[in-house]
C-alpha cells in the first residue's frame, strides 16, 4: 500500500493503507490480503470475494509479534523462515536486554509526538521498556488508564518526573533531536538532558512490530549506558 516504505525496493501502490477500498484491491488479484485492522467491513467485503485474509491487529507485546510473525510465515508458505527469524529476535533481544541490568528502576518517557503524546506499559513499546526493568512514566499520569495505553501528558508532567531516560519517536514525522528538547522551557533541567540520555528513534521501527524491533531494543540499550536504577 501507499505506506510501504522498507526495504527500499519494497512495491509501492496508490492503495490506502488508512481507508482500504475492497475493489480496488481486488483489482489486483492478491493470493493474499494482510491487514492490521479492519475498517469498513473489509474483511467481509474480501472474503465474499474469495480472497484470503490474514487478520494481524497490532500486537501488545513481543510474545504476540513473535505469533504474528509465525502466522505470517505459515500463510504465505514460510513456516520454516518464519521461525528461523523469531528463534534469532529472541536470541539478540535477550541478550541486549541482559546488557544493561544496572539500568533497573531507572524512568523512562517515550515521545510519541512534541504534543506529548506517549505509551504507557500496556503498549506494545511499553513491553519493549519492560525488559529493561525501566519505569514509565506515563503509566502514572492522571488519565493514563482510559487512554487505551496512549495518553497526552503535559510538559510540566514531564519535567517533574525528571525521566532518566528520553526516547523520540517523533524524528522523522515532526524533526525532534535531542537539541530541540533541550531547548524547550525547563527541560533543561530533566535527568535524560542533562545527561545527554535522549535517544533518537526511527518513527517506523519504534512503531512497527517485526524484525527491526530488534534495532529498536538495540537503540533503547544504548542509551542505558551509565544510567542506574533507583
Amino acid at each position: 500500500d501507499d505506506q510501504s516504505n522498507y526495504p527500499a525496493e519494497a512495491p509501492v501502490t496508490d492503495l490506502s493503507g488508512f481507508q482500504p477500498n475492497v475493489e480496488a484491491i481486488a483489482g489486483y488479484e492478491p493470493d493474499l490480503v494482510i491487514a492490521a485492522y479492519d475498517p469498513g467491513g473489509l474483511v467481509e467485503g474480501l472474503e465474499t470475494l474469495d480472497i484470503p485474509v490474514l487478520l494481524q491487529d497490532a500486537a501488545p507485546d513481543l510474545d504476540a509479534a513473535y505469533e504474528q510473525i509465525e502466522a505470517l510465515g505459515e500463510a504465505t508458505g514460510n513456516a520454516e523462515g518464519a521461525e528461523t527469524v523469531v528463534e534469532s529476535m529472541r536470541i539478540e533481544i535477550a541478550e541486549l536486554a541482559a546488557s544493561a541490568p544496572g539500568a533497573a528502576g531507572a524512568t523512562v518517557y517515550h515521545e510519541l509526538g512534541p504534543d506529548f503524546f506517549t505509551s504507557t506499559s500496556d503498549t506494545f513499546i511499553g513491553s519493549v521498556y519492560e525488559l529493561f526493568g525501566l519505569v514509565n512514566i506515563a503509566d502514572a499520569a492522571d488519565g493514563a488508564a482510559d487512554a487505551g495505553g496512549y495518553p497526552q501528558l503535559t510538559g510540566e508532567y514531564i519535567v517533574s518526573e525528571s525521566p532518566a531516560v528520553i526516547v523520540l519517536a517523533d524524528t522523522k514525522c515532526c524533526e525532534q533531536t535531542a537539541e530541540t528538547v533541550s531547548k524547550r522551557p525547563g527541560w533543561a533541567q530533566i535527568e535524560a538532558v542533562a545527561n545527554g540520555n535522549i535517544a533518537e528513534a526511527d518513527d517506523d521501527i519504534a512503531s512497527r512490530w517485526g524484525p527491526r524491533t530488534v534495532d529498536f531494543v538495540e537503540l533503547i540499550a544504548g542509551s542505558l549506558e551509565g544510567v542506574g536504577g533507583r
